[in-house]
């Protein structure tokens, strides 16, 4: 596959695996409080495409951000590292 320009690549654990060729994976990021300077954690969740079916609840995956598929599906699985 030819790349396109830099696409943002992200590693998260899946948390649901109900819909149809869709996956729900939690990704955790650390940031620095801007007024009390402590680290907190932020938690985001990303609809991504699995065509394959490959992941399951609880896998450690790869994403990458791609064209819209739907309204909400804007990243699909790379790989799962488990």
């Amino acid at each position: 596959m030819n790349e396109r320009g830099n696409r943002k690549e992200l590693v998260g654990v899946v948390t649901s695996d109900k819909m149809v060729n869709t996956i729900v994976v939690k990704v955790e990021s650390f940031a620095k409080h801007a007024a009390y300077k402590r680290i907190i954690r932020r938690v985001k969740k990303f609809k991504v495409h699995d065509d394959e079916k490959k992941a399951k609840i609880g896998d450690r995956v790869r994403i990458v951000e791609t064209r819209p598929i739907s309204k909400d599906k804007k990243w699909r699985l790379v790989e799962v590292l488990k």
